[in-house]
Formats: structure tokens, C-alpha cells, sequence
């Protein structure tokens, strides 16, 4: 996916960055050593051979001159602070991470090098299982995802950007939502409601946020693009980026996207049924996830209309429901 917020960088950048990591190590030397893996939307990120044939993944944050989102600001920080944390449960299959720089010496923006997981991505592979395999596979993700939101924080928010955070769930959900009508109106981005309208329909529902009082967290992010699977086991699990202190209920699990395979991840969640509350916030974080989709199009200007028109359509029928309940 083509992104404006991606600080793509030539090998002879790379290679001094490896050898910055590695105390003074050169890479592979054939013309594999640097592959530049494109399936991401925001970050850089490239498979790397060392000469002396370990490999690793570098993640590259978008340079400083990048225009991104408020809940993106230090995003690479949260990712890395994210994964040494669940690092600490030996039950969630995180790559290790081998070297954080984010002093600007030597790269104009934060990076990593992380373990390189020996696995297929379940976006390419889950087509070609057989359904008893995707079943287990939901379930293995539902555990995973139930472990991760095991960790409980001091606060409610983002990491990185301590404007996002309160000390109560409601007050902090409707700061991120503040946070993308400011971002969207930088932008000039309109919608079908206007920003009014949506906010109107966030403040309707926001008493059911108002159960919500331990902060855990939550990956946010975690798509069948960002699991890897060999031998019908999830064997990693990437992009804690956007991570945040907050509700499990916001994982992407539970958006409307998961079809079928929603019954299989409640069930290795350990999670039967939703209550009024519960449904409500998870059309609460559908908008969410919709305002923010939208939104971070006119950020990134997309080479595919893919991501605004799956938005739109979840923007809307999310604004149906708020409005009609």
C-alpha cells in the first residue's frame, strides 16, 4: 500500500542503520539481503539478512516533516513500549525486539529491529484452510487477544500523546473522537452528518462507557494482516502501534467486519454474549474505527479508494444504528 507517511530508505541508509544495531555489522551480501515488505499503511518496514544469516524486520517511522493524526504522534514509541510489556506473557507470541533507536542520529525519524517470525500472514493463508482450521485459529486468536487485554494501566489513552489520555473512560473516548473532528477539519473532510451530528450520537450512548473502569490494554489493530500462522498455529502477532489504555471491546475482533469467525474468537476468549451496554460500545468503537478511517485517508493519500469506501459504509450504518437505539 503507497502512503505519504511512509520514510522509505536506500540500502546504503539501511546499512549503516544495521551496522549502528549490530556493532558494526554489514549485511547479507546478495541482492535479497533487503526486501521491502509493502503490505503496511503507515510505516516503512523491510525483511533483513545480516551476513552473518540472521534476519529481522526494520520498522521505520514516517519522517518528522509527515502530517499524521493526534493519536499517532510517537506511534513508534507506543509500538515498542507495547510489545516489551506483553512480552512478560509467554502465551502471547510476540517477536522480540532486537534494537530502538529513536535518537535521530542516524535515521531521521525512530526505528526498529524485531525478530523476523518464521510464519505465513493469515490474510494471504486463510482462504486456502479448510474451516475446521480457521475455527481453531479464531479460537487460538481469541485467547491471544484475552491475554493481551489481561494488562491493566494507570490511565486511560494513548501513550504517546498524554493529550489523549483522562483518568475516566467516557472522558477519554470522547477526547479521541475531539481528536479526529480536529484532524478531520484540518483536512476539510466532510461527511453525510456533519461533525455535530456524530458527536451528538457519541453523547447519547456515553453512559455505557461509564462501566468501563479498569484501563487494559487493547492492540487495536489486530487484523488477520498482523497474525502469522505455521503448522495451524498462530505464531505471531505484530503492529502494537496503536495500541492504547482502554476497553477490550475495541479490538478489531469485534467490529462487524469478523462475520463468522466472531463466534470462534468469543469462544477461545472466553466470552458468551454482549449486554445493552456492551453493544453499545462496540457501535461506539465501530464509529471510531470509521471516523478514523476515513479521516486518515486525506493524511496518507492512498493509491485505492479501498479504505474510504469500507469507512464510509461503516460510518454510516454505525450512525443508523446509534441514532435508531
Amino acid at each position: 500500500m503507497h502512503s505519504t507517511t511512509k520514510n522509505l530508505k536506500t540500502g546504503q541508509q539501511i546499512a549503516a542503520m544495521v551496522a549502528h544495531a549490530f556493532a558494526g555489522m554489514q549485511l547479507a551480501p546478495h541482492a535479497e539481503a533487503v526486501q521491502e515488505l509493502k503490505d503496511g499503511w503507515f510505516n516503512a518496514a523491510y525483511a533483513i539478512t545480516l551476513a552473518d544469516g540472521r534476519e529481522f524486520v526494520l520498522k521505520i517511522a514516517p519522517p518528522p516533516t509527515a502530517d499524521v493524526m493526534s493519536y499517532e504522534k510517537n506511534i513508534m514509541q507506543t509500538e515498542v513500549a507495547a510489545m516489551r510489556l506483553v512480552q512478560q506473557n509467554p502465551a502471547i507470541p510476540v517477536p522480540s525486539i532486537a534494537f530502538f533507536d529513536d535518537s535521530l542520529s542516524i535515521c531521521d525519524s525512530a526505528y526498529f529491529f524485531m525478530q523476523k517470525i518464521a510464519g505465513t500472514n493469515l490474510e494471504q493463508l486463510r482462504a486456502t484452510l479448510e474451516l475446521s482450521i480457521q475455527a481453531e485459529l479464531d479460537r487460538q486468536i481469541g485467547s491471544i487477544m484475552h491475554q493481551i487485554n489481561g494488562f491493566s494501566g494507570s490511565y486511560f489513552g494513548y501513550e504517546g500523546n498524554p493529550d489523549l489520555r483522562d483518568t475516566t473512560w467516557r472522558a477519554t473516548f470522547i477526547k479521541l473522537i475531539d481528536a479526529l473532528f480536529a484532524d478531520g477539519q484540518r483536512k476539510n473532510v466532510e461527511f453525510e452528518h456533519s461533525y455535530a451530528e456524530i458527536r451528538a450520537a457519541v453523547l447519547k450512548h456515553a453512559a455505557a462507557l461509564d462501566t468501563v473502569t479498569t484501563p487494559q490494554l487493547v492492540h487495536w489493530d489486530a487484523w488477520n494482516g498482523n497474525f502469522f500462522v505455521r503448522d495451524s498455529t498462530i505464531v505471531g502477532i505484530i503492529d502494537f502501534e496503536r495500541a492504547l489504555w482502554g476497553d477490550p471491546l475495541m479490538e478489531a475482533q469485534f467490529r462487524p467486519f469478523s462475520g463468522e469467525s466472531l463466534i470462534n474468537f468469543m469462544d477461545g476468549y472466553g466470552k458468551i454474549s454482549f449486554t445493552p451496554a456492551e453493544e453499545q460500545r462496540c457501535q461506539l468503537y465501530s464509529l471510531y474505527l470509521a471516523l478514523v478511517m476515513a479521516i486518515e485517508c486525506y493524511y496518507r493519500n492512498y493509491d485505492t479508494d479501498f479504505v474510504h469506501t469500507i469507512a464510509r459504509q461503516l460510518l454510516a450504518t454505525t450512525m443508523a444504528w446509534l441514532k435508531a437505539n
